[in-house]
């Protein structure tokens, strides 16, 4: 089972809707599903952050998007699993 779209469609980068941190504009952090459907990349030119699906569920913390941001879409890795 994939994410649904619906939540796709509504899914922002939380880093980009939050607080002191929030990019201007009527609709700001959307992302884009890339890698077969197993991350979420926010699509702001100045964020870079990837948010990995595990088990069909969205990893949306802002310290797990950190952790991806330097790292190219083509070399991003399988999520794993949820729990490990």
């Amino acid at each position: 089972m994939a994410v649904s779209t619906d939540l796709l469609e509504i899914s922002r980068c939380p880093y980009c809707v939050s607080g002191e941190t929030r990019k201007p504009g009527d609709d700001p952090g959307r992302l884009d599903l890339v890698r077969d459907g197993k991350w979420l990349v926010c699509t702001e030119s100045d964020c870079g952050r990837k948010y990995p699906i595990k088990e069909d569920i969205p990893v949306m913390l802002i310290e797990e998007g950190d952790k991806w941001r330097n790292t190219a879409v083509d070399a991003l890795p399988e999520p794993g699993n949820l729990v490990e």
